[in-house]
This record gives C-alpha cells, structure tokens and sequence, in this order.
C-alpha cells in the first residue's frame, strides 16, 4: 500500500471491510463504474454496487455497461440509477470500433462531470485509460503492474472471488459492504411471467442452464439429461433455458432424458399429482422472462454462467458445476442454500498442458474439451434433492 492510502485509511473501520476501508471522498454528487462483460460480470459488480450506494447515499451511480446490463436494470429498483452503453474498444467491449462514436461518448460522459469514477473490469492495462478519460475528480480501480495508475489502485490478482474483488475495489472510496454477494429485486411483472410460464402449481420446478460461453466449462449434455429424468421421475417439472446458441443443446437434453424414461423409468412424473415434464424454452424468453423463470424455480442447476448467477441473485438455490479455477473466482461463498461441485481438471486432457495458467498473459491451447465432465449427476442430483426439501424460511419466501 503507498503511503497516500495509508494516511486515508479508517483506523476506525478496519476489518469491516475486503481489504483497507479508506475514507470516502467529499462532495460526491455523480458515480460512474465501468464494468463490461456478460451478465456474469453484472452480478459479480453488485456487491460493489450496492455498497457505494449506501456510502454515499446522496450520489446518482452510473454504470457504464453493455445493452444487456441495461435491458436487465431497466426501472427495477436497485443502486444504479442510469446504465451508459459503452462504446466498442479494446479490452473493455469488445467489437468493431468507430472513432466518432467513442469521441462522442467520452465527451457526453465528461459533461457529466463524474466526482468519483470506478474500475471493476480486469486489471487496467485497456480499462484504466479508457477510465481516466473520464475526466473524474477521483478515480479508484484495480492495476496490473503494467497498467497506468489511477488515485487508489489495488493490484489485480487473476485468482480472487470477484465478489470480495469488487468490494474491495470500492473499500479504496470508503464504501464498507452490505452484502457480500448480488441481492437483485424481481419485479411483480417478473414474478407473474415466471408464474406464467412455468406453470408454477404444486410439483417443485428445476430449471437447467446447460450452457457457458466457454466450452470447457459445458457439463455434457448426457450428465443434464441424467438429472432433468431423475428429477421428472421424483415428481419435478423440468424446464431447460439458455439463449438461441443453447437451444440444439437443449433440445438433445430433452431427448436424451426422455431416453432415459423410455429405457425403464415407466413410472417417471406420476408423483404429486400428475405427470412432470421435460421441455426446454431455451431461445425463447426475454431476459426479463428468464429473470421471472429462474425467480419461480425450486432449483436451478447449472454451469458457471450468468443465468446460474442471475438465479443466486433472486434468491433461488442453486447447484453449480465449476471447473475448480472458476470456484474460486465465481463460486457461491454460503451452502445452505447454493451447492458448488469442483472439477479439479489441472491439464488438458488432450494435450497435457497446464490449464491453471489463466488470465490475460495466459496461452490457450486449441481444445475444448469438458474441464467438468468428470462430476457425476447422482451426486449432482443429491443436492438438488437435498435443496428441494429447503424450507421455505431459509429461502426467504
């Protein structure tokens, strides 16, 4: 730590915070946090989100995001007040990038006359330029030793849950936590649609994302399929979501469950009532839809992806399939209600070579192959049995 952090840190405040908790900053009326990605990267922020909004309660926070964080944060009350779709550029959005519009951007944003600018989106080397031209009077982020400095920087570690990343992030602007992981409010619309939708009545509902944008990070279809018709035959409806790239997968889940009824689970869904069902409404719903579906869900199973995080967000249970790597950087921290099943996958099963070796310094070998194929679904399935039976008091509802 330099010494200029040193000398702000809140000798009163230590420990209540990730990392020093310094002092805020004075007249802070307008925030802007820069965080790109997918929806993953969003929730993975709003810890930090949350916490500068109750540190300074009287300031407007922009966040400076992509078109889908600002579909899911539109009119749903929460810490952000405004979402700025960023322009194309290196290392913060990724795309064809157009000088006048990233010109044209940067000077709206200085209009703004941001107090307090924040980065939460990797280690600096693109973001913290892209930050600075801002124009804020402070400026907070995490660096890479090769990234130019901001006001307070802490360093930027590739292995680090980015929950306490970001929160520690915003310690620097004296923001303390108030939750330690996302708390996203479902709106009534939400809720009804997911009702709606679902056909949410009497049978528990588990939802699968068998989807992530990483190949390697893909449970096989085979070990979903294996769950979705042990969950029908227990008396659980099945629903299998995921965007329009999801959804050949989804359908190949759906006949393989079925397979697996069809080869001597006759008595499959008879439970509660009347017979469960498997389908899949991947590339069919909105994000506002999937909110509401993973919202009205019993359980949601699925890999280290946004729509897995997005349901811990509203409060639904969930079971996670991680690569070991990703566990520690996007695992659930608490049990009682979000299981977390390791695959500890250190070379490529192709090549041999070290997989631990990640981030942006990192070289990638060609293949995709399954880091997480070796979890098995019974053990998979217990958990999503064991969270079924959650009472509703632990969930919140």
């Amino acid at each position: 730590m330099t010494n200029s952090l040193a000398a702000n840190r809140k000798s009163a405040a230590m420990g209540s915070g990730v990392g020093p908790l310094l002092d805020t900053f004075p007249n802070v009326e307008r925030i802007a946090v820069l965080r790109g990605g997918g929806l993953g990267d969003l929730m993975f922020a709003y810890p930090a989100l949350s916490a500068l909004s109750a540190a300074y309660p009287e300031a407007s926070i922009t966040l400076l995001g992509v078109p889908l964080h600002a579909e899911l944060l539109r009119n749903r009350p929460g810490p952000v007040a405004e979402v700025e779709v960023l322009p194309y550029a290196s290392g913060v959005r990724p795309g064809p990038e157009d000088g006048t519009a990233t010109a044209d951007f940067f000077a709206t944003m200085r209009s703004r006359s941001f107090d307090l600018a924040v980065q939460i989106h990797g280690g600096g080397r693109n973001s913290n330029p892209f930050l600075l031209k801002l124009g804020a009077r402070h400026t907070v982020g995490t660096r890479t030793p090769d990234a130019v400095e901001l006001e307070r920087s802490a360093p930027y570690i590739y292995y680090q849950n980015e929950f306490l990343r970001s929160l520690e992030v915003v310690g620097l602007a004296g923001a303390a936590p108030v939750c330690l992981e996302p708390q996203l409010v479902v709106t009534e619309e939400e809720w009804a649609a997911g009702q709606r939708i679902t056909g949410a009545g009497t049978r528990p509902l588990l939802v699968i994302h068998p989807g992530a944008t990483d190949p390697r990070r893909r449970w096989p279809a085979s070990s979903f399929a294996t769950v979705a018709a042990w969950a029908a035959r227990d008396g659980s409806d099945v629903v299998i979501v995921g965007d329009d790239g999801d959804a050949p997968l989804a359908a190949e889940i759906v006949r393989l469950a079925a397979g697996h009824q069809a080869a001597g689970h006759q008595a499959a869904g008879q439970h509660r009532g009347g017979a469960a069902c498997i389908r899949s409404l991947a590339g069919r719903l909105s994000l506002s839809e999937l909110t509401g579906v993973l919202s009205a869900a019993t359980v949601v199973v699925g890999n280290d992806s946004g729509p897995r995080h997005l349901a811990q967000a509203v409060g639904t249970p969930t079971v996670g399939i991680f690569w070991v790597g990703n566990v520690i950087n996007a695992g659930a921290m608490g049990r009682v209600l979000h299981r977390v099943h390791a695959a500890w996958t250190t070379q490529c099963a192709v090549c041999g070579v070290d997989v631990t070796q990640v981030g942006w310094t990192a070289e990638r070998c060609e293949h995709d192959d399954s880091f997480v194929q070796q979890t098995q679904p019974d053990a998979v399935y217990d958990d999503v049995r064991d969270l079924t039976a959650t009472t509703p008091l632990l969930r919140g509802r």
